[in-house]
């Protein structure tokens, strides 16, 4: 299967709440000698768009990955929900049908996919509350799609940005749009930087302070391991490293650490395997 060149690498920490630009940290790099990537820009969504209110902080992101060339983007978003919570002859196109329904209420989406999972009984991706996609087993990540700490990214992040990505021409959202890929001027997949740290055997826990405020010390030495380790792979001036030991809730982190895994989960992916299968294309992969 052919598969583009790149000539840009984004990563994209997401957001749903109410203010999510002022969470949507983007990072964007550029390939350099013997596959290493090069970071040159690091920027908060609301200061790219002007406020941070979510609608329109959405749009300019689908703006943003629609004019876009020859890039790859890499959202911390799940492209898709388990396949269990629908028909049997359901296809990724009825997840947006049935996204649809829900008008506003993020949270009340995500109740009615636990009230679906409850009536599925246990299984071997399935809890008595959760039910997970087979890619969320497989890159040990560490929340289903629409748990109730990831519900609104996934119900905003479907509805308001893959939707619209996927309706583009020259925009191939995989794994579900394989057709659309030799010819793709940008190409956009799900990335988790857990997933990402933990293949890596990077510390993944112990980087974060959502409350704000300054890192404790555990947290700044964490950063800084993770900083050492993404070296292998990116490189990042003085500039951008400070912004990262910066940002409490490490939102800025995660958006390089996106665009990382995303390449990486993209070289190393058999595209031609992942297209064949039957649950990819249809509740989706993480590319890590």
């Amino acid at each position: 299967m052919r598969v583009p060149e790149f000539v840009s690498v984004y990563g994209v920490d997401f957001s749903g709440a109410r203010q999510a630009g002022r969470n949507i940290w983007i990072a964007r790099t550029e390939p350099r000698a013997r596959g290493r990537l090069a970071l040159v820009s690091l920027d908060r969504l609301e200061t790219l768009c002007g406020t941070a209110e979510r609608a329109p902080c959405l749009a300019e992101l689908v703006r943003m990955v629609n004019t876009s060339d020859a890039a790859l983007w890499g959202f911390d978003c799940p492209f898709g929900l388990p396949i269990e919570l629908f028909p049997a002859e359901s296809t990724w196109a009825d997840q947006f049908a049935f996204i649809g329904e829900w008008g506003e209420e993020a949270y009340a989406c995500g109740l009615e996919c636990i009230a679906r999972t409850k009536r599925l009984g246990a299984g071997p991706l399935r809890t008595a509350l959760h039910c997970r996609r087979q890619t969320d087993l497989d890159s040990k990540a560490p929340f289903d799609a629409f748990h109730y700490r990831m519900v609104y990214q996934t119900f905003y992040g479907l509805r308001d940005v893959v939707q619209p990505l996927a309706n583009t021409p020259g925009t191939a959202v995989l794994p579900f749009q394989y057709r659309k890929l030799p010819r793709a001027k940008r190409v956009a997949v799900e990335c988790c930087p857990s997933s990402v740290l933990k293949k890596h055997r990077l510390p993944h826990q112990n980087y974060k302070n959502p409350k704000g405020g300054p890192l404790s010390r555990l947290q700044r030495l964490t950063r800084h391991a993770i900083l050492e380790g993404l070296g292998r792979w990116v490189r990042i001036g003085d500039r951008h490293r400070r912004v990262m030991m910066r940002n409490p809730g490490g939102d800025a982190l995660d958006a390089v650490i996106a665009a990382v895994g995303a390449l990486h989960g993209f070289r190393g992916a058999d595209h031609a395997a992942i297209a064949r299968d039957e649950r990819f294309p249809r509740e989706g992969r993480m590319y890590f």
